[in-house]
């Protein structure tokens, strides 16, 4: 009797398991989800595999992908989850558009589960080295020696509209190398932007991170250029910085800026 008790308890303890750590230890085989377009509110993201969808984008073929492993939440604030509005963040934490608005290489697809189904990324930006090359402020050294970008897909599909963005990042070899990812470069790509993202010189954003597994099998099954992935996905949430949380000699600098003009040489 003691058994049967357990196998009626077992699925319940299961289920309040998946709600909390969104783990699923079969990553071929996710729990079904009710195919209602309503969700509860305040959803943040939803796991495309649960409708049809899957954590890879699709590159060339259907039997490979690069892992979608950086999601912005739902919950970001509003011009984050903005289509011009999130290029502007990005540009933020070290991102801007391609090198003189030129694209090369494949539009890649992602199906997020939303019921839109395939689509071809909204967005690819890749990595600015203002820091290093004062008047290469641009990606266009990315375009030539390599770094970190991102493409991205936004959750906006009537059966799941969440307004999250799905990112697949990767750190790419130079041009010369026709920008294949480098050893481990999407576990790599990944933390870099989560640095930067959750990096607290930012003026204007911050952002927390929650780590989720079982969103994505580890290893290289899939993956394209069989470059082994920890299964890890980021779940950055961005909010804007309040007025007394900025460093003061920012707002001293801009004031400086501002009266240099009018003082006597």
């Amino acid at each position: 009797m003691r058994f049967v008790i357990a196998a009626f308890l077992l699925p319940s303890l299961a289920t309040s398991a998946i709600a909390l750590d969104v783990v699923f230890p079969d990553c071929d085989a996710p729990p079904t989800l009710d195919p209602s377009p309503r969700l509860p509110e305040n959803v943040s993201w939803v796991d495309p595999r649960l409708r049809g969808g899957r954590m890879l984008d699709v590159v060339g073929s259907l039997r490979t992908g690069e892992p979608l492993n950086v999601i912005i939440s739902g919950q970001s604030h509003p011009d984050v989850l903005s289509h011009v509005g999130f290029i502007a963040y990005a540009r933020t934490i070290g991102f801007s558009n391609e090198c003189l608005g030129l694209h090369m290489g494949l539009v890649q697809l992602a199906d997020l589960g939303d019921g839109i189904g395939l689509r071809g990324e909204q967005l690819l930006v890749r990595q600015t080295f203002r820091r290093h090359i004062p008047f290469w402020g641009t990606t266009c050294w990315e375009s030539f020696a390599g770094g970190n970008h991102f493409r991205a897909w936004k959750q906006n599909g009537t059966l799941a509209n969440t307004g999250a963005w799905f990112l697949a990042v990767s750190a790419e070899e130079s041009g010369s190398k026709h920008h294949a990812i480098i050893p481990d470069g999407y576990n790599i790509g990944r933390d870099l932007l989560v640095s930067r993202a959750v990096a607290e010189d930012n003026e204007e954003w911050k952002a927390s991170v929650d780590w989720v597994q079982g969103l994505m099998e580890p290893g290289s099954k899939g993956i394209n250029h069989r470059i082994p992935v920890d299964g890890l996905v980021a779940v950055l949430t961005v909010r804007k910085r309040n007025e007394d949380e900025k460093k003061p000699w920012r707002s001293l600098w801009t004031l400086l800026r501002f009266l240099l003009p009018f003082l006597p040489l």
